[in-house]
């Protein structure tokens, strides 16, 4: 039973970072089931309340980096409220149509369409669909990186 709990703990740890590329995977939930899978299932004192202390701390980093780099670039660079939620649906559809390409082009063309239809210039509506592009790499990059931190948590728990 211990390997099933193994490997479904590794297709969490897996699911998290396809979360990156399909972002309708809630990846840091799944990342979690992965703990809890071990903590209720292969050892439930082994990971103790500094740890799960660290996951939270954790989580909250990623959500606050994530809405961060996506409102930063985006205010930066004058896109309009149409333009963020054209761009929040057509990353989701992009990740659908020809991924991974497709999480770049398809926000990237949604929102620079959007943004001419809310009569900015050719130059300002390139400006905020490259932001859109770039912030979603910058936060997915920033989510990598802390759940890749997460796990080696995890594994440092579980080995020392």
């Amino acid at each position: 039973m211990t390997a099933i709990f193994w490997v479904l703990i590794v297709v969490c740890f897996a699911l998290a970072f396809v979360g990156l590329v399909y972002p309708i995977i809630p990846g840091v939930l799944v990342l979690w089931g992965g703990f809890l899978i071990y903590q209720f299932g292969i050892n439930h004192l082994e990971l103790t309340w500094t740890f799960w202390g660290l996951q939270i701390l954790f989580t909250v980093i990623l959500f606050v980096a994530d809405f961060i780099a996506n409102s930063y670039f985006l205010k930066k660079y004058g896109s309009t409220k149409w333009g963020e939620r054209i761009g929040v649906i057509s990353i989701l559809v992009g990740s659908f149509v020809f991924p991974p390409f497709g999480l770049l082009i398809v926000p990237f063309f949604s929102v620079f369409i959007t943004e001419l239809l809310h009569k900015k210039s050719g130059k300002e509506a390139f400006a905020v669909a490259f932001a859109t592009v770039i912030s979603f790499l910058s936060s997915s990059v920033a989510k990598a990186v802390i759940q890749i931190l997460m796990i080696a948590v995890f594994i440092l728990y579980i080995v020392l």
